[in-house]
């Protein structure tokens, strides 16, 4: 309902009350009651005031009826200046709050486009130092590979360095070895000149590889070796006169240690050897057993000792001396591993072959090796040859005729 209508209602309403209030008051008054004991006139008021208050009542109850705005105006209009005063402060921070996050939207926009920026001068900067790196990097690759090489160099000479020693430690035991042979050779020299030593201390007088299919055997072998043992012996100590003795002494001990080991399981070699020089015409020879199990010594196509012919040893005695030094060393490195051999077997015409070759050389430093032709074990030859490394540069013909 519109408020033009409400006031309408509200004048028609009023003068119609007004009407009846005026003529109630009227009738009362001319009919002269009395209202609780209050004179006519009196009560003639009293009922316009209580029409008066009638009219404003109704005028009231159906403003409030009709107008909800009413209503909310007249009962509820502190609480809703209140929350209208509540909402404008909220209003307010809203607002501040969002000119806040207006300036914090405008602070991170700056933000992000200086930071676009440090965004594209890293950029460049980083396309620099690409640039700048790709040189570096071909660099580093190259010192990479100088290492490497240089590495493999120097793992070259201490390998190099390690064989060196290792030859250098080999000389020094042949170096000792010899030594030791030197220093036999005088004794043996000494006695040469106190008479016709015919057995030296250590040569062997016989020889045997032994397997036994069963431990009885022993003392017969044993007894066969040694009279082969005294018949060496009386062909070289007594040559010439019939062996119807024993001239060969061995400690008891010595037979039963052998018998003992002998009866074991394996293939042993056992070796009669002279304990001491013997001179020609002696009645008595000192012998003494040596056994050790049969192994593979040598192996074929082993290398069993290394040389080097120089520069300058280009004459014939040159040449001999170092391979006669070589197959020296090859024959020690045998007896080293076990062999029982005094020598080495090879072929005479192969090495004066190479021996001529290496005579007619152009200057220049050869490298020897001993290599052995088969296996042998302990007992067995050992069979070599020598052999150059690599080829043998050779003269030209004009230097050969000069």
């Amino acid at each position: 309902m519109t408020g033009w209508l409400l006031i309408l209602i509200l004048l028609v309403l009023g003068g119609v009350l007004s009407t009846l209030g005026d003529r109630l008051g009227s009738s009362v008054g001319k009919a002269r009651l009395s209202l609780l004991g209050l004179r006519p006139r009196s009560t003639a008021v009293v009922i316009t005031v209580l029409t008066g208050s009638l009219i404003s009542a109704l005028s009231l109850g159906l403003l409030l009826l009709v107008s909800r705005q009413l209503r909310v105006g007249l009962f509820e209009l502190n609480a809703l200046q209140e929350k209208l005063r509540i909402s404008r402060s909220e209003l307010e921070r809203s607002r501040e709050a969002q000119a806040g996050a207006a300036r914090s939207l405008s602070q991170a926009q700056r933000e992000s486009e200086q930071a676009r920026l440090d965004l594209t001068t890293a950029k460049a900067k980083a396309d620099a130092l690409r640039q700048t790196l790709v040189p570096l990097q071909k660099e580093r690759q190259r010192l990479e590979a100088e290492r490497q090489r240089l590495s493999r160099d120097v793992q070259a000479r201490d390998a190099e360095i390690q064989r060196t020693e290792n030859e250098l430690a080999d000389v020094r035991s042949r170096i000792s070895k010899g030594e030791a042979e030197l220093r036999e050779l005088e004794q043996q020299r000494l006695a040469l000149r106190l008479g016709n030593v015919v057995l030296s201390s250590g040569q062997p007088l016989a020889t045997a590889t032994l397997r036994l299919d069963r431990p009885n055997q022993a003392k017969q072998v044993i007894d066969q070796l040694l009279r082969e043992a005294n018949l060496q012996a009386y062909q070289r100590v007594l040559p010439g006169e019939t062996p119807d003795r024993q001239i060969l002494l061995v400690p008891r001990n010595d037979i039963q240690r052998l018998e003992s080991t002998i009866t074991k399981p394996g293939t042993w070699v056992v070796n009669i050897r002279s304990a001491a020089n013997v001179l020609l015409g002696e009645e008595v020879v000192y012998a003494f057993p040596e056994v050790r199990p049969n192994t593979t010594v040598v192996q074929r196509d082993a290398v069993l000792a290394r040389t080097a012919l120089e520069r300058d040893e280009t004459n014939s005695e040159a040449v001999r001396n170092r391979l006669n030094l070589l197959l020296a060393s090859a024959l020690a490195e045998a007896q080293r591993r076990g062999s029982l051999v005094q020598g080495l077997q090879f072929d005479t015409n192969a090495l004066n072959q190479l021996g001529s070759t290496l005579l007619r050389r152009s200057p220049s430093r050869i490298e020897l090796k001993v290599i052995a032709n088969q296996r042998s074990d302990t007992a067995d030859p050992v069979i070599v040859r020598i052999e150059p490394v690599g080829t043998i540069p050779q003269a030209r013909i004009n230097e050969r005729r000069n």
